[in-house]
């Protein structure tokens, strides 16, 4: 069956295809009878407005889509601003998808985002997702990755160096007398997670003395899971327990240190040093403030839409690169003179 189109509702209304457009899109220049008639014509044929194609033919959309993984992160709260303070200099709105790292809900954004004929995608992805960009892009629909670097070059990203965050943290916790370290993260196919578990191998390998490295993993990036891996830690015997806890996002932090200082014999950092990544929001007022590595994660969002809408107006421009340093901050989770 065919679509209704915008000629069928002014057929059945008894006006013309100008009539139905003032209604539409400038009511107020339209006789309350005619907007009656047309309004009824819409719900009788079921006729749906083809937003898509209407900003096609004015030229080009004033929408970009942003998906990302997990809306209950804070970080990304803080990307997703940064994109928005940037497109509205622009007159740009953003449409949020969040995935909650569901590679479903991940297409079905994209999906979503095709369908409506966005200007372009900001995408946190969780796994492999050239092919399905190189789609958007033959539809001429631009792409950036955010907070993934692009390793083969064939779209431009912008980052923060997780492999140098990663090896930062554990050197910090070696030099305050560290040597039995936990990295707590996952899961292993974000490539964030496995980023910064290089970085902290590479801290440790490099020490110049021996220092454990042990890996739990987590599901997730979220509190309960960090809390579940807390319980799993504290109740092992003392003397199996790291002495030190890298955990690959701050959320995971904030759980494990619930877990750990409710519980009543651990004691952070005297027991057990703990840092996070992202230095989100909640870091600072933790029970115990939590350290942790800084992105900066305004402009990110505000960096990556401006590359966004610099491609859409040049599609020849060379796909670029961009990666932010992190930064070390120092609290009382790693810290007990703070």
């Amino acid at each position: 069956m065919a679509a209704v189109s915008i000629r069928d509702v002014a057929q059945h209304a008894g006006v013309s295809v100008g009539t139905v457009s003032n209604v539409l899109n400038r009511p107020g220049e339209v006789s309350a009878e005619s907007v009656r008639r047309v309004q009824e014509a819409i719900e009788a044929l079921g006729y749906v407005r083809n937003d898509a194609a209407r900003k096609l033919r004015a030229g080009v959309s004033t929408t970009v889509g942003f998906v990302v993984l997990d809306g209950q992160n804070p970080f990304f709260g803080d990307v997703v601003r940064g994109a928005e303070d940037e497109g509205s200099k622009s007159g740009i709105a953003i449409l949020y998808g969040n995935t909650d790292e569901d590679p479903k809900r991940e297409r079905m954004y994209l999906d979503l985002f095709e369908e409506q004929q966005v200007r372009g995608v900001l995408i946190s992805p969780y796994g492999d997702i050239n092919p399905r960009l190189e789609r958007l892009r033959a539809r001429g629909i631009a792409a950036v990755l955010v907070d993934r670097f692009s390793g083969d070059g064939r779209f431009s990203s912008v980052s923060v160096d997780s492999v140098a965050g990663g090896r930062m943290a554990v050197e910090h916790l070696i030099a305050t007398g560290r040597r039995r370290i936990a990295f707590v993260g996952g899961p292993f196919e974000m490539r964030q997670v496995t980023d910064r578990l290089a970085g902290a191998r590479a801290a440790a390998e490099n020490a110049g003395e021996h220092v454990d490295l042990e890996v739990v993993a987590t599901d997730a990036l979220t509190v309960a899971d960090g809390a579940a891996a807390g319980a799993r830690i504290v109740a092992r015997p003392r003397s199996q327990r790291p002495d030190a806890i890298f955990a690959a996002n701050d959320l995971l932090a904030l759980g494990l240190l619930q877990s750990l200082i409710v519980d009543g014999r651990v004691l952070v950092p005297d027991d057990i040093a703990l840092i996070g990544f992202d230095d989100n929001v909640f870091a600072a007022a933790a029970a115990v403030p939590l350290s942790s590595m800084r992105q900066p994660s305004r402009m990110i969002g505000r960096t990556a839409l401006r590359i966004l809408l610099e491609e859409t107006a040049d599609p020849e421009l060379i796909p670029r690169q961009t990666v932010f340093q992190p930064e070390l901050v120092v609290r009382a989770s790693t810290d007990p003179r703070r």
